[in-house]
């Protein structure tokens, strides 16, 4: 948890930083001071530095998950053995049955943790990858309980939806961080007025953008149980409950590491506290089964 959240914060400082030195290379911070704030022209500029790193990341997203996840496709006319066959089988089975137009790509990444993500810019690039550690704890039918929740991420457009609202987010994030700051500056000296502006803005964009993942984050456990909804259609329900109950049994298996993949992940939960469901793109495993339990 410390983790994840230290990395949190250290990414957005960079962005911050790094916006901060692109708009005042620019010209825009100081723009901005000595002109005051026109709102519209803010608000397009919000927009635009709120979604470019948003789509961006979207557009790379399958490639960066391999990249860092050392994920190895595996080449569906060319299986290297019977449990690369069985993971392509079943991805493109439960994707056919999803209505995907395109089959994703299936991976396996060389990690101890019980796990598997879902990622991809759209419909038509998508990657399924899972753990050596899942492959080794869980049988074949839980297995299939992973991949369909996985498979239902991507018929849901999880990945999409969770860029937009991440872009809607910055874009709030960076709008009032400016205004706010431009108001601050006012209060103080003139020749004081542009550093306070400054300092002011780096503050509030820290603030605001943890405010704004725990938005991200309660909206991600949302979806987290679509998915598994979504799962228990494609593979069944005794199946969906069957892999969350195995993942119960390998709690210590999870890692947080990579967070960039962590919110499409099947799980990302430790240990299940009020502050750690704050930060937590999961909810909790028994709260999943209950919800399965209640569908007919």
């Amino acid at each position: 948890m410390l983790k994840r959240i230290s990395l949190f914060v250290l990414t957005n400082l960079l962005v911050v930083t790094t916006i901060i030195v692109i708009t005042s290379l620019l010209g825009v911070n100081r723009f901005i001071y000595e002109n005051g704030i026109y709102i519209s022209e803010l608000l397009i500029f919000s927009l635009v530095v709120g979604f470019t790193g948003s789509l961006f990341s979207l557009w790379i997203s399958r490639w960066m998950a391999i990249q860092l996840m050392g994920v190895y496709i595996i080449h569906p006319q060319q299986p290297r053995n019977n449990v690369e066959q069985m993971l392509v089988e079943k991805v493109h089975g439960l994707a056919k049955k999803a209505g995907l137009p395109v089959m994703p790509k299936v991976g396996i990444y060389d990690s101890p943790e019980v796990n598997a993500f879902a990622t991809g810019p759209s419909k038509r690039r998508s990657l399924v990858a899972v753990s050596t550690g899942l492959l080794q704890h869980m049988d074949e039918q839980a297995i299939e309980g992973v991949l369909a929740h996985e498979i239902a991420h991507i018929a849901n457009g999880d990945m999409v939806t969770m860029t937009l609202l991440q872009g809607i987010i910055n874009t709030f994030v960076e709008f009032l961080s400016r205004v706010i700051s431009f108001i601050i500056s006012k209060f103080v000296r003139e020749e004081l007025a542009h550093i306070v502006y400054l300092i002011s803005y780096f503050v509030f964009s820290m603030v605001f953008s943890l405010l704004g993942i725990l938005v991200v984050f309660a909206f991600s456990r949302k979806r987290e149980y679509a998915a598994d909804k979504g799962g228990a259609k494609l593979a069944g329900k005794e199946k969906m409950i069957h892999a969350l109950r195995q993942l119960q049994s390998s709690l210590g298996w999870i890692d947080n590491s990579h967070a960039a993949v962590s919110t499409l992940k099947i799980n990302n939960q430790q240990k299940h506290s009020l502050f750690s469901t704050l930060f937590s793109t999961h909810p909790s495993l028994e709260e999943r089964i209950e919800y399965l339990q209640t569908l007919k």
